[in-house]
């Protein structure tokens, strides 16, 4: 590749954990004892998620945990009255005050969770910070700012772009543009897009003019078509970034 400049990263599933968050949230679904499958779990993250880019007046005020518990709240009431028979039979088990207990574990284990990813990634970007600008560029819910500086990134990052603050979210190459509009002097084919999608971060950037380098996790996930046709480089870890490009 060119003589990089500039790092932009993604944020969910990369940033704070190599894991998709709509799998993370399985995860923790079933650690409490919730017999829930993924494809039945993945409408109403799809659900969660587009509540919160529609609700960005309130999520922009609030932090990590509380951004977690939103989610987990849309997510249980759509299970609850169209999901799977059998996961709304369990919540009317559970009642009010028994929902209330899942929805504390699962978000504060979530958060946690999260945290100890970032604080792991603050530390590489220390690193990085030494030879790269740095960024971040996420479909995210208005706080994401908020949710860097809970983790001790924000203050390392030479540009966020947040989906819901811009009105524009990935794949729209346009998000990657703004990103690059605040990274003065630095032309986009030294600027590389790191992510742990193939559609929405790899392929647009590299639409946009930059370089993508795929984050695959786990390590022996399955490109979803040639590796050429939509990154310049594969990583199994972030870690990788340190090593000479």
């Amino acid at each position: 590749m060119a003589t990089l400049r500039a790092l932009l990263f993604d944020f969910g599933g990369t940033l704070d954990c190599p894991v998709h968050w709509l799998d993370r949230f399985l995860s923790h679904y079933r650690a409490c004892g919730l017999e829930i499958e993924r494809a039945e779990l993945d409408p109403a993250f799809d659900r969660a998620t587009a509540q919160a880019y529609r609700a960005t007046e309130t999520i922009r005020k609030i932090g990590l945990r509380e951004t977690v518990d939103f989610l987990l709240r849309a997510q249980i009431d759509y299970l609850s009255c169209l999901g799977p028979e059998h996961l709304g039979q369990r919540f009317q088990q559970m009642g009010p005050a028994g929902v209330a207990e899942l929805r504390n574990r699962i978000g504060a284990a979530f958060a946690q969770e999260s945290l100890r990813g970032m604080k792991r990634s603050r530390d590489l970007m220390v690193a990085l910070k030494r030879r790269f600008r740095l960024g971040v560029v996420s479909n995210f819910y208005g706080n994401l700012d908020r949710v860097l500086a809970e983790g001790g990134m924000l203050e390392l990052m030479d540009v966020t772009v947040d989906s819901s603050a811009v009105g524009i979210f990935k794949p729209d190459p346009r998000i990657f543009a703004t990103a690059l509009a605040t990274l003065e002097e630095v032309a986009p084919e030294e600027v590389a897009m790191v992510g742990d999608s193939p559609d929405k971060d790899c392929a647009p950037a590299r639409r946009a003019g930059m370089k993508a380098i795929w984050l695959c996790s786990p390590p022996d996930r399955a490109a979803p078509r040639d590796l050429a046709d939509f990154a310049d480089l594969k990583i199994n870890a972030l870690e990788e970034l340190l090593k000479p490009q």
